[in-house]
C-alpha cells in the first residue's frame, strides 16, 4: 500500500482524554476515532490489526475442534427471562424495545442464544460433544467507559460454548480451551498466565482468567515467577487426547487474581524470590458452569438408556478488540507502538527519503514490487514529507521493519534496514535487503 493513497490520520500531540498508553497511541497512530463514550470507529490501520488478531483466534479455535457460528447482536429478552438473568444482569445491559413493544437487548454475551440454538437442534447424546464459537460485537453499558478499547462499551468478542453429556466431558472441553488459549496468546506475542478467578455474572464453579502482566494493568495479580515462561502447547497438540497433564503443569503453581488471592497460601507456597505481585490485564476468561443455563432453559438430550439428560456447559471468552490495546500496553517504547510481526498492520515500512528523485523512486518501486511479490505486506511512504516526519510516523505506528532508501545510498548501491523492536540497523544491497526481510518476517509470522 502506498501511503499517499492510504487513510492514516496520525496526530502529533497526545489527546487529553487518553489516560493510558494504548489509548494514547491508538489515537495518535490513527487506528481508531471515538464516535461516542466508549464506542469507536476502527480506521484502516486499526482494522488491519483487529482482523489479524481475529484470524489467529479463529485458527486456534478451529484447531481445538470448535465450530464457528454467527449470532445476532440484538437478542430477545424472553430468552434471558428463561435463564433468569434478565433482571439480575444489571444496568450494564442495554435494554430496548422494537416497534411492536417487544423487549429486546443488545447482547453483552450469548449464553442464552446459543443454549436455545442447541436445545432446539440437538436431541441425542450421539450429537455430543460440541463446541460452538462466535466472533461478534457485544455491548455493555459501562458506568464509566475509559482506557479506550480496553474498557469500552462496544467491543468485539470471541465467545465459545461447549455442550457435553457428563461433567467429566465438560471438564475435558474446558481443558481443550485452556490449551487453545495458551497457544492463541503466545501466537499474538503475549505471555499470558492463567489465574484462578471469580465467575461473576456468568456463574459456575470453575473459572480462569488469562492475564498478561503490564504496569498499566487494571487489577493486582499474584503468581509464581516460573509461570511467566511456562511451556506453550505445541502446534501438533492432540486436542482429543488427555490434556490434564498440561493443565496440571499450569495450575499446580500459585496464580490468582486479587479477588481469589490468599495471602497466607501465597506466602507459604511460593518462595520469596519467586513471588510476583504485579498489575495485570485480562485478555481471556473461561468458565465451566455445568447446568446453570441448560437446566432452566430445558436443554436436554436423550441418553444411551433413553432417559433425558441435562447438558453440561462451559463458556470461553476472548476480548478481540481489547487485545489490540493489551498488545500495545505490553509492547511499546517512547517512539510509539512496537508490533509483533503476527499482528502488525504492515510488516515493513518502505521509506523514500526523496520522493520525486528518479533514481530513488525507481529503487523504491523495485523493492516494493519484489517484497510484494514475495508476500510481504509493505506500507510504502512515497509522500513528500520531510525525512524526520517520515521516521516519526513509522516509529509511531510500529511496523516491525523499516527499509530506508535515499539518494546517497542508491548511488552507493545500499539501503538501510532498521529493526523497530531494538533500533538496530543493517546496511545492505537492495537484493540482500529483500532476502533479509523475507527471512525475518516469515520466521516470525507464527511464534508457536
Amino acid at each position: 500500500m502506498r501511503l499517499s493513497r492510504y487513510f492514516l490520520p496520525v496526530l502529533r500531540e497526545t489527546p487529553k482524554e487518553a489516560e493510558i498508553v494504548s489509548h494514547q497511541l491508538m489515537l495518535r497512530a490513527g487506528m481508531v476515532k471515538q464516535a461516542s463514550a466508549g464506542i469507536y470507529s476502527w480506521l484502516p490501520l486499526g482494522l488491519k490489526v483487529l482482523r489479524k488478531i481475529e484470524n489467529i483466534v479463529r485458527e486456534e479455535q478451529n484447531r481445538a475442534g470448535a465450530v464457528e457460528v454467527l449470532m445476532p447482536t440484538i437478542q430477545s429478552a424472553d430468552l434471558w427471562r428463561q435463564s433468569g438473568r434478565y433482571e439480575a444482569y444489571g444496568k450494564e445491559m442495554l435494554r430496548i424495545s422494537d416497534r411492536h413493544e417487544r423487549d429486546m437487548l443488545f447482547g453483552p454475551t450469548a449464553e442464552e442464544v446459543i443454549t436455545a440454538i442447541y436445545r432446539d437442534s440437538v436431541k441425542s447424546y450421539k450429537d455430543l460433544p460440541k463446541n460452538l464459537y462466535n466472533i461478534q460485537w457485544k455491548f455493555r453499558d459501562e458506568i464509566r467507559p475509559r482506557f479506550g478499547v480496553m474498557r469500552g462499551r462496544e467491543f468485539l468478542m470471541k465467545d465459545a460454548y461447549s455442550f457435553d453429556l457428563t461433567a467429566d466431558g465438560a471438564r475435558a472441553a474446558y481443558n481443550r480451551m485452556f490449551c487453545a488459549y495458551l497457544r492463541t496468546f503466545a501466537r499474538l506475542g503475549l505471555k499470558s498466565i492463567p489465574m484462578a478467578a471469580d465467575t461473576g455474572p456468568i456463574g459456575g464453579d470453575l473459572s480462569h482468567e488469562f492475564i498478561i502482566l503490564a504496569e498499566t494493568g487494571e487489577s493486582q495479580v499474584f503468581c509464581h515467577k516460573d509461570l511467566i515462561d511456562g511451556a506453550i502447547p505445541p502446534i501438533d497438540t492432540k486436542f482429543d487426547a488427555d490434556l490434564s497433564p498440561v493443565i496440571k503443569a499450569w495450575t499446580s503453581l500459585y496464580a490468582a487474581t486479587e479477588e481469589k488471592h490468599d495471602a497466607a497460601k501465597f506466602a507459604a507456597d511460593v518462595p520469596q524470590d519467586k513471588q510476583v505481585s504485579a498489575r495485570g490485564i485480562e485478555v481471556g476468561h473461561i468458565f465451566f458452569f455445568g447446568t446453570k443455563y441448560s437446566e432452566p432453559m430445558g436443554a436436554k438430550v436423550q441418553g444411551p438408556d433413553g432417559s433425558m439428560i441435562t447438558l453440561q456447559m462451559g463458556s470461553y471468552g476472548i476480548g478481540v478488540s481489547r487485545l489490540v490495546g493489551a498488545i500495545i500496553e505490553a509492547s511499546h517504547d517512547k517512539g510509539g507502538i512496537v508490533w509483533p510481526v503476527p499482528v502488525a498492520p504492515f510488516e515493513v515500512a518502505l521509506i523514500n527519503l526523496k520522493s520525486g528523485d528518479a533514481d530513488t523512486d525507481g529503487a523504491c518501486a523495485d523493492l516494493y514490487t519484489k517484497l510484494g511479490n514475495a508476500g510481504i505486506d509493505v506500507l510504502y511512504d512515497d509522500t513528500d514529507e520531510r525525512a524526520g516526519a517520515k521516521f516519526s510516523t513509522m516509529d509511531l505506528i510500529g511496523l516491525p521493519y523499516q527499509v530506508v532508501v535515499g539518494p546517497k545510498g542508491v548511488k552507493a548501491g545500499e539501503v538501510e534496514l532498521k529493526h523497530r523492536k531494538d533500533g538496530t540497523k543493517e546496511v545492505l544491497s537492495p537484493e540482500a535487503v529483500v532476502n533479509r526481510v523475507i527471512e525475518l518476517v516469515k520466521s516470525q509470522r507464527v511464534l508457536v
